[in-house]
């Protein structure tokens, strides 16, 4: 049986603590996933068919053992494992809260309501991710103070969707990239005819 002489061990341990540092600290905002996460919810909202769901399931093999002391076979047990630690302190962006639900679902409905101001090109998608006034013009004054109160809670509970996946996924910090995932999102998703703003704040018609 080979015993490991203090140098070697001195090594190893190096080497953990390398690996230990890279686990807790490389955890990124998942832009891949929350794109995704972004167009179902868009879509959901806005009436469109659900996009296709791709579901890429990277399995980690986590069974390295240790069956003598050789420090080769040692250091790629621990590299394994280590490795595997790292990839799963990446966050599985979650989107699936009661609240999330709550406020989709309050959404999906409020749309029906705003769907026609924003083929009349009253409204359209801000570059903030909320719907801002284009032309008051485009509707009655009578309908203007409906529209107010509709655009009103349609952008609290924007602000509160962008919040709430941020809070779901331990990462409070995220709403500003949130933010930013939908309202790209929500400018793909208009609709022919409809108004979008541009990074620069200029107004586009689809």
């Amino acid at each position: 049986m080979m015993i490991l002489n203090r140098a070697t061990m001195a090594f190893f341990f190096s080497m953990l603590l390398t690996l230990t540092a890279c686990v807790t600290i490389n955890v990124y905002f998942p832009a891949s996933q929350a794109e995704a996460a972004a167009e179902r919810i868009v879509d959901e909202i806005l009436g469109e068919p659900d996009a296709s769901n791709t579901n890429s399931d990277d399995e980690q093999n986590k069974d390295a053992s240790i069956n003598s002391y050789k420090a080769d076979q040692l250091f790629a047990a621990l590299g394994s494992f280590f490795i595997a630690e790292a990839q799963a302190a990446q966050p599985d962006f979650s989107v699936n809260t009661p609240e999330i639900r709550r406020l989709q679902s309050a959404m999906a409905k409020r749309h029906k309501k705003l769907a026609g101001f924003y083929s009349k090109g009253a409204i359209g998608f801000s570059n903030n991710g909320q719907v801002a006034w284009r032309d008051k013009k485009a509707v009655s004054i009578k309908e203007r103070g409906t529209l107010n109160s509709l655009l009103k809670a349609e952008n609290n509970d924007r602000n509160n969707l962008y919040k709430a996946i941020a809070n779901a996924n331990g990462h409070p910090e995220w709403e500003a990239d949130v933010r930013a995932v939908f309202a790209k999102k929500w400018a793909q998703k208009a609709r022919k005819g409809w108004w979008y703003q541009t990074t620069a704040g200029s107004w586009k018609k689809k």
